[in-house]
């Protein structure tokens, strides 16, 4: 007895290989039209999705114009990044079950106490939890600097041109205009991350 599949007709099959073909081609087509989905589907380790610490860094030339975000704090303040202006601003991107946030809190809270003084501020942007997950981890790793409560994701999607959704922790750096100077996908190494927020405020 011939198979089921074997007595199908030829159109059919060339149907579906026509078919998929298609399908292929609008993948790539969408691929083609967002650099991070190209990014994800190379699979080069360029950390688009999961990074691992890799930095990039912006020359002042090429840092367009000042972020435009605004949100609220935790504890029901509202931020807007055009108060900003003339300030160094480090935003961390976390929520509290994520084991790299957890590893570089120490740092954070380390380079918060160094710089602050010297004019350089720092906002955690929790993309996940509710307040009180938020606060139990705050005070656990005595955090000095306040956190926008992004649930919503409003303050991520204003940045998600240098926060790609799933590289959960990313620490930005802004400069004293506003502008992304330098980004880390992943876990802030301290000695990196102090670097990169030295050479902003002496720009």
């Amino acid at each position: 007895m011939i198979p089921a599949l074997a007595r199908r007709p030829w159109s059919a099959f060339r149907a579906a290989a026509v078919l998929g073909v298609s399908i292929s081609l609008g993948l790539a087509g969408c691929a083609a039209d967002d650099p991070l989905a190209q990014q994800a589907a190379a699979g080069d380790n360029k950390n688009y999705i999961a990074g691992d610490g890799s930095v990039t860094e912006y020359a002042a030339s090429d840092r367009g114009k000042p972020v435009n975000l605004s949100g609220t704090l935790f504890d029901g303040t509202q931020v807007a990044s055009s108060d900003w202006a003339g300030k160094v601003t480090v935003l961390n991107f976390w929520y509290a079950a994520c084991a790299p946030c957890r590893k570089e809190a120490p740092d954070l809270v380390a380079l918060s106490d160094e710089f602050g003084p010297q004019g350089a501020q720092f906002y955690g942007v929790n993309i996940r939890d509710e307040r009180a997950t938020a606060e139990a981890f705050e005070r656990n790793f005595e955090i000095p600097y306040p956190s926008f409560n992004d649930k919503d994701g409003g303050v991520l999607l204003a940045m998600t041109s240098y926060v790609p959704p799933q590289a959960v922790p990313t620490t930005l750096v802004l400069d004293k205009e506003g502008r992304v100077s330098a980004r880390i996908l992943g876990l802030a190494e301290k000695s990196t991350l102090k670097a990169l927020v030295r050479d902003a405020l002496g720009e």
